[in-house]
């Protein structure tokens, strides 16, 4: 497909893709902007997919934030959709922790003040994410400056406060066990994500492992205490261990909610002094402004 032009955009490259969709980099012919193009085949797409879609695209044509990944346009073709969305040059974190392994523990809290402020904005939508993980959280650069980018809401849906969803959907690693267990769940699902994304940052690996879900389930259960790297948790701050501990609560009534996420201490206190963390605390004090 490489080439063919979709409207006003040139498709040059697959950048990724999925069971029902497709990401195309592309570029506007006439003004030359580069943006991704998500391709979304509408054949494959049962009744709780194309309202997870509708879902999608009323929330993305609704907001505009930093940390919510831009739909710029919405295209319509025979048997497909194209998402016009911003491009990210940084690529997603899953590649990022890949290339650098565990990142400082300053650099997770503004990692994770950014998601939480993009997540402050699904919450204010009453919009349950289902599918938070380091594939789908993009970077706008390939550095530690980087403003990450809530992206891919197919398996997105809107709930009112009392409301509980039951389809089981997201990936392993970052399912909360409520939805590995096929019960009903709420928005704390997100929060489990938060909190296994927090871990694999600071360890530079998820928090449990299972060749399927019935063994991702199993290691969940039998956990006693998380899996911190003991060449790593010497390190941490005691309020970075307790908000990562209480975001993987396997109890959901025991799970931080999101308003008492982001009033956690460790989103709000300040790093070190050494001169190598001044410009993380920095960023760190900018983004919580935001976040609040």
């Amino acid at each position: 497909m490489e080439s063919e032009i979709i409207n006003e955009y040139v498709i040059r490259e697959k950048i990724g893709e999925g069971c029902f969709s497709t990401v195309w980099k592309a570029e506007h012919r006439l003004s030359g902007q580069v943006v991704a193009l998500k391709q979304v085949n509408l054949s494959k797409l049962n009744k709780n997919l194309k309202n997870c879609l509708d879902c999608e695209l009323s929330f993305l044509s609704s907001v505009k934030h930093p940390n919510i990944i831009r739909l710029i346009d919405v295209i319509e073709t025979e048997g497909s959709i194209f998402l016009v969305l911003e491009f990210c040059a940084g690529g997603n974190l899953a590649s990022y922790i890949q290339q650098h392994g565990r990142v400082q523990e300053e650099i997770a809290k503004i990692f994770t003040l950014q998601l939480g402020a993009g997540l402050k904005v699904l919450h204010a939508h009453h919009i349950i994410h289902r599918d938070l993980k380091p594939e789908n959280i993009l970077l706008s650069e390939a550095d530690s400056d980087a403003v990450l980018k809530i992206s891919d809401f197919g398996l997105s849906r809107r709930t009112s406060p009392t409301d509980y969803a039951e389809t089981v959907c997201g990936s392993p690693f970052y399912m909360a066990p409520e939805v590995l267990e096929f019960r009903r769940y709420d928005d704390k699902v997100d929060m489990w994500s938060v909190g296994a994304i927090l871990f694999e940052l600071l360890n530079g690996y998820p928090p449990f492992h299972g060749r399927n879900n019935v063994q991702v389930i199993q290691n969940i259960k039998k956990c006693t205490c998380l899996p911190f790297s003991q060449s790593i948790l010497p390190s941490l701050h005691a309020d970075c261990v307790d908000l990562c501990t209480r975001l993987l609560s396997k109890n959901p009534v025991n799970r931080l909610s999101f308003e008492e996420f982001y009033q956690h201490r460790f989103l709000g206190r300040q790093g070190a002094s050494s001169k190598a963390s001044v410009h993380a605390r920095r960023r760190s004090s900018e983004l919580l402004d935001i976040f609040k």
